[in-house]
């Protein structure tokens, strides 16, 4: 045999070896006792474990880097104790798993996964989280991936005993994306660090729906949110992108900014809120373009210090009160000749160029006088307050202050929305 043959020989061999022991780290873990437990501390890096339909026991911790995945059929049970499975290294995948009953202990953050700090580069996918505390806590570690996941927490617990669908915890590079998340405290809850992506998740029966807190350069993109308390929640947080999220029949308010500075809000939309589409509050130097804010009680609430905002291009529609500012000062909503569309303008635009020709204010001193006195809507339809109105539309240099609207919108924007949603509801 010649040389050359001799090495493709080798190669053969040794790609046979690579095969066999490839296919040999592959294994079925059958379902009851320590089985899982045991196959793992068995497992060398880079195994298989493919759990068999059944109930697996845990809690199970992992230690080295390798891929768990869950035939149909096949749940692991924490049993009510602690974590139900815990990652320590990196490297790990799980995929189609069935986690249930974690322990009940908020401090100890007792979840369906948790990753500890050395657990960088975890892939969660396609599993469900029933009967849990918290659904995954990323608890330090870097670059996880949590996607295509359906979490469901504890209906037996108060809000206050209740843990979050995904919790994070200084950990760069998360990525959050494709989940479906509802009965938990906060949908998605990130405190403390940056480059975090909640993308495409939809958020159900929950307090907040995405909550920040010290959380800077991330991403909230195409998430939907409905019937919750509150949809976005975003405080003491800077340079955010929050773009084409849905807000539906959230109760409280759809987006809400405290101290949230030097962000970027487009393309969303709130609509159908029970008390406010978008709440700021110390809130500076944020950019709000193309959002739709509809059917809410006060389309929009600042207040607080919050100075250079901008806010043009978005559609206010329906709303019982369009913006609840109180103060002496001017705020013109407009930017480079463009402003907001008003439902409620009665505008004319007599040159066809999309700008109504007369300047817009969406409150006067009726407004601030009801909002400091609340009794005084039931003389809203009296008399004198209609001349105070009319004194005010025909003496501008009388307004107490507030937003003005240099240069209306005769028609609202079309923001983006979440695939498979309509902007008509």
């Amino acid at each position: 045999m010649g040389m050359w043959a001799q090495r493709v020989a080798a190669a053969g061999l040794a790609l046979m070896g690579w095969l066999a022991a490839a296919h040999a780290a592959e294994t079925v873990v059958p379902a009851g006792g320590t089985s899982l437990a045991d196959a793992i501390a068995a497992a060398p890096a880079g195994a298989v474990l493919r759990l068999a339909p059944g109930v697996h026991d845990g809690p199970v911790v992992i230690a080295q880097p390798l891929t768990l995945i869950g035939q149909d059929g096949a749940v692991i049970d924490g049993g009510g104790k602690g974590s139900v499975v815990r990652v320590e290294a990196e490297g790990v995948t799980l995929r189609g798993l069935d986690i249930r009953h974690s322990g009940v202990d908020l401090p100890g953050r007792d979840s369906a996964i948790h990753l500890d700090k050395g657990a960088g580069g975890t892939v969660i996918e396609g599993n469900r989280m029933t009967d849990n505390l918290i659904g995954v806590t990323v608890w330090g570690s870097q670059d996880v991936i949590v996607r295509d996941n359906v979490i469901r927490g504890r209906h037996d617990l108060r809000i206050s005993e209740q843990g979050d669908g995904v919790s994070i915890w200084n950990a760069p590079g998360t990525r959050v994306e494709g989940n479906d998340i509802a009965q938990s405290r906060d949908g998605v809850r990130a405190v403390t660090g940056r480059d975090v992506a909640i993308i495409g998740n939809t958020f159900r029966e929950l307090r907040f729906a995405v909550h920040f807190m010290y959380t800077n350069d991330s991403e909230v993109s195409r998430n939907r949110s409905t019937g919750n308390d509150l949809g976005y929640a975003l405080m003491f947080s800077g340079n955010l992108t929050v773009r084409n999220n849905l807000s539906e029949n959230d109760r409280d308010h759809g987006i809400a900014l405290n101290y949230a500075n030097d962000s970027q809000f487009v393309g969303n939309v709130v609509r159908h809120g029970g008390d406010k589409c978008v709440f700021i509050y110390n809130s500076n130097k944020n950019a709000f373009r193309g959002n739709i804010f509809e059917g809410c009680g006060i389309g929009i609430h600042f207040t607080a210090g919050s100075e250079g905002n901008a806010i043009s291009g978005n559609g206010f529609i329906g709303n019982q009160v369009q913006v609840m500012y109180v103060s002496t000062r001017r705020v013109d909503w407009s930017h480079e000749g463009r402003g907001n569309y008003w439902s409620d303008n009665p505008a004319f635009d007599l040159d066809g160029d999309g700008i109504a020709d007369q300047p817009y204010r969406p409150n006067d001193i009726v407004d601030r006088v009801v909002w400091a006195v609340p009794l005084a809507k039931l003389l809203l339809n009296s008399p004198a307050v209609q001349v105070v109105r009319w004194a005010q539309a025909q003496f501008p240099a009388i307004s107490p202050g507030g937003v003005v609207d240099g240069a209306p919108l005769m028609r609202p924007p079309a923001p983006g929305l979440p695939p498979g949603e309509d902007i008509h509801g």
